[in-house]
């Protein structure tokens, strides 16, 4: 084994630790329980029979949400032990997660929290529970071994005007996203072009699909984030031994991005995360 290889061996290592110990954290995806959505109004929420939004280990008549026509919130608590934003406060807005500067305003009680999101002008409550049974029962992650030939390095097109997306999602709402640059790479010889229609400037995600989905792969796609080399202006690296299921594959209360037609690339990617165990 060369020292090249070591070397990508050695970091992929890492990342993977770093991967699993992100997605089984108190606070990671295998904690989220619930997704509640919600209209402009008064919910009473708890685990009584008699609330208008039920989430299983609150007390039984935990406090009501007030959500006006513009998209505000509030959030007053009726049993004790609960916070708001960390702080023990009996009552206070609810910031939802429209921006990713902000974090959005969680709503504890013990194990279990919620917070508000909002998916194209559509509100929802997003709940967690340490405790879950889905992330205390967590077997792990399966990967295809790894492959240094499956670490590309793609050109990093500029695209002006940007390219107009309208993303599809698991939950059927859709989005529209202006993509200004696109990954060039080749595979076989032959040109292939992947769009990132999420995740930021400093690491662009892209939504994938490829020959494996349904059945090596999970069915929807997988994600992949890009990153830069200083020392390679106008490249990103497509490492796919880092392409990683999507939150939809753990919990059904995900509203995770579907590929674009663009990207869903017509040969098997046999690198990163199989299809979660059943």
């Amino acid at each position: 084994m060369t020292a090249a290889d070591r070397t990508f061996e050695t970091e992929l290592e890492t990342w993977r630790a770093q991967r699993l110990k992100a997605l089984t954290s108190e606070d990671g995806w295998l904690s989220v329980c619930g997704l509640i959505w919600i209209e402009p109004g008064r919910w009473r929420f708890g685990s009584a029979q008699d609330n208008d939004i039920l989430i299983e280990k609150l007390p039984p008549h935990a406090g009501v949400l007030t959500l006006d026509d513009d998209g505000s919130a509030r959030v007053a608590l009726s049993a004790a032990g609960g916070t708001i934003g960390g702080e023990a406060v009996p009552e206070g807005p609810l910031v939802d997660d429209r921006d990713a500067a902000r974090p959005p305003t969680r709503v504890a009680f013990g194990t279990v929290s919620f917070h508000l999101i909002d998916r194209e002008g559509r509100k929802a409550l997003r709940a967690r529970d340490s405790e879950s049974p889905i992330r205390t029962g967590f077997a792990g992650l399966d990967h295809f071994d790894a492959d240094p030939a499956f670490r590309i390095e793609a050109d990093w097109v500029a695209v002006d005007p940007p390219r107009v997306f309208e993303v599809d999602s698991i939950v059927g709402i859709s989005s529209t996203v202006a993509v200004t640059h696109k990954a060039v790479f080749y595979h076989d010889g032959a040109q292939y072009t992947l769009w990132p229609t999420h995740g930021s400037a400093a690491a662009p995600m892209f939504v994938l699909r490829d020959t494996t989905a349904g059945k090596e792969t999970y069915g929807a796609a997988r994600f992949l984030s890009g990153f830069f080399e200083e020392d390679r202006p106008g490249r990103i690296v497509l490492d796919f031994n880092r392409a990683i299921n999507p939150p939809c594959a753990f919990t059904p209360a995900a509203t995770c991005p579907l590929p674009p037609e663009e990207n869903r690339l017509p040969f098997p990617i046999r690198a990163g995360e199989k299809k979660p165990r059943d």
